[in-house]
């Protein structure tokens, strides 16, 4: 079900967007040449306590996971892209990490990603994460009443097109809200003026994941991580906004 917020309904939600921000902010920050994944695990954890919030991840178990996630993160390093489930591991100098955080607010949830290189970086993975950085903008910039889902998803695949590179459909952007992921679906690819009509008070995660040179993915043997099928790196932004009578408002800025 599709549910719309009342203008105090976002307002009650933006301490989660500033919240997710201010700890995904942390773990750029954290992440470095033999940082391990757990570590930033155990940062995020520590926020989320002394904040009183709660984990989105740690108790969740889709269809579509091999067993409840265990973690209150998603690290996903080099050719997996999302999912990833922080294990023991060091990172490497030049290793593309990217990081999805969700955690709920006196009941409200916000969710965001973002990617980066740790130590001396690849052009070509700089060039993908900004890919999709410039993908989540066009998206957002879409993200307008009046307008229509697939309205955000062709301003997505768009941008991928143009630095040609191909989209998966599996798994894209969702409404947020109460939970984590709920209706509608934001694919990060479609044709402009299809599906839900977008209506002020719509709450939505737009998350382009993009991969160097495949669109197909695999599950890991840890039964979570999605990594590419080629091997090739993978780069993934996302922002929770808010559809307004004008602009959409970032509740995630960072």
């Amino acid at each position: 079900m599709i549910e719309l917020r009342t203008p105090a309904q976002i307002d009650e939600m933006r301490p989660a967007g500033v919240f997710v921000g201010e700890v995904l902010t942390a773990l750029a920050e954290a992440a470095d040449v033999g940082v391990n994944l757990l570590e930033l695990d155990a940062l995020a954890h520590r926020m989320i306590k002394d904040r009183g919030a709660e984990s989105c991840y740690i108790d969740y178990h889709p269809s579509f996971g091999a067993s409840p996630f265990g973690k209150v993160l998603c690290t996903s390093v080099n050719d997996a892209v999302l999912h990833g489930l922080p294990h023991d591991y060091k990172l490497a100098d030049g290793d593309l990490l990217s990081v999805d955080f969700a955690c709920a607010v006196d009941g409200w949830v916000a969710d965001s990603a973002l990617s980066l290189v740790v130590g001396t970086p690849r052009p070509e993975d700089l060039a993908l994460i900004e890919t999709t950085q410039v993908a989540l903008a066009a998206g957002i910039d879409a993200a307008r009443a009046g307008n229509k889902i697939g309205d955000i998803a062709a301003a997505i695949g768009g941008v991928a097109r143009e630095a040609n590179l191909k989209v998966n459909l599996q798994f894209g952007g969702h409404g947020v809200g109460r939970t984590m992921h709920g209706d509608p679906h934001v694919p990060n690819d479609g044709r402009p003026g299809r599906g839900y009509p977008l209506k002020p008070g719509l709450v939505i995660a737009i998350e382009p994941w993009f991969l160097h040179t495949t669109d197909e993915i695999y599950t890991d043997a840890d039964g979570w991580t999605l990594r590419s099928a080629d091997g090739s790196r993978g780069a993934h932004s996302e922002h929770t906004i808010a559809i307004t009578d004008g602009d959409p408002i970032i509740l995630t800025a960072r």
